[in-house]
């Protein structure tokens, strides 16, 4: 074996090993928003897989979380927090 084909046998095992470790990289982090007035409505992916719907209220400050639940096809909510309460400092 001389060393053009060792250098080609090096570079080939190289490229497939970033292949495969590309393939499995995590999928960014995305939100879309949409802010009225009295609300702001935020959709970004679930921790438990799916997508999450955040509801905020300007003028009473409180923010609902909703998910969809594919067992039994209808939209849940997951949580209701004061604002104020959600980032104060502990």
């Amino acid at each position: 074996m001389d060393k053009k084909t060792f250098a080609i046998g090096v570079l080939f095992v190289t490229a497939v090993i970033l292949l495969v470790a590309n393939s499995f990289t995590v999928r960014p982090a995305q939100a879309y928003s949409i802010k009225d007035r009295d609300y702001q409505l935020v959709t970004t992916a679930a921790t438990a897989g799916g997508d999450s719907l955040y509801v905020s209220d300007t003028r009473t400050g409180m923010v609902a979380e909703f998910e969809w639940d594919g067992s039994a096809h209808k939209i849940v909510l997951k949580d209701r927090k004061n604002l104020a309460d959600m980032f104060a400092s502990r």
